[in-house]
């Protein structure tokens, strides 16, 4: 077994979906499998093209969004390794429901849509992860649509950043965290749906009220404990 087949199995492996598989059983998916590495910007798919493939980040990450018809952008979800898209239209035909572009040099497995069905009939246990990991993302859908009925600006910042962390926080001390992806104040008010004026008065609100900070870098440290307990309010 050549190093670049046991670099894919290892790969594989970080996905919750493959975690458990012998190596007997992963390798037909290895086999029906392409690697590709995608420049900065550059589109995976554009939204209404016909589903054709299923695709496993490596390394990089990928802005989920739509555009309105006055050109405004509405971002889905960032996804980076192990994340698999898209998550919606996979068991049906049909076409893409979002735009998928590269934010920064990416590299993506990917499976045509047909291969990796066949694959699940063969093998149910990653069906039965697959349909889990799918429930999960319809509740998150659902409670960010309640979010964005309910509560205010403030509020849904604040449970976007805790979001946020959640996803992608990495713990820095016994009171912070870091959010490990650098959001623009546009990108952050593309996710909510609200303007990026509206956002930067409220993230300076919350750096007065010491809940968030930056680092030298730009990085979003986060109160995470505090904030938390403003998201009851």
């Amino acid at each position: 077994m050549n190093k670049e087949t046991e670099k894919m199995k290892y790969f594989l492996r970080q996905f919750p979906l493959f975690k458990e598989l012998t190596d007997y059983e992963i390798m037909p998916l290895i086999d029906l499998m392409s690697t590709n590495i995608y420049a900065p910007d550059t589109f995976v798919f554009m939204k209404d093209e016909p589903i054709t493939d299923v695709y496993f980040i490596l390394r990089g990450e990928v802005k989920i969004f739509q555009t309105s018809m006055e050109g405004k952008e509405q971002i889905i979800n960032i996804l980076k390794a192990p994340d698999m898209f898209p998550h919606q239209g996979l068991f049906r035909q049909g076409n893409y429901p979002a735009n998928a572009q590269v934010t920064t040099e990416t590299k993506l497995m990917n499976i045509s849509i047909a291969d990796f069905e066949q694959f699940l009939l063969i093998y149910p246990q990653v069906s039965i992860k697959m349909f889990r990991i799918l429930g999960e993302i319809i509740v998150d859908l659902q409670s960010r649509l309640q979010e964005k009925i309910l509560f205010t600006v403030y509020e849904q910042i604040v449970m976007l950043l805790i979001r946020l962390t959640n996803n992608y926080g990495e713990k820095i001390n016994e009171n912070e965290y870091k959010i490990t992806l650098n959001f623009t104040n546009q990108d952050l008010a593309n996710m909510i749906g609200s303007s990026r004026e509206t956002v930067s008065r409220t993230l300076t609100l919350l750096r007065k009220e010491q809940l968030i900070r930056n680092d030298k870098y730009g990085y979003c440290i986060v109160k995470y404990d505090r904030l938390k307990s403003k998201s009851s309010i």
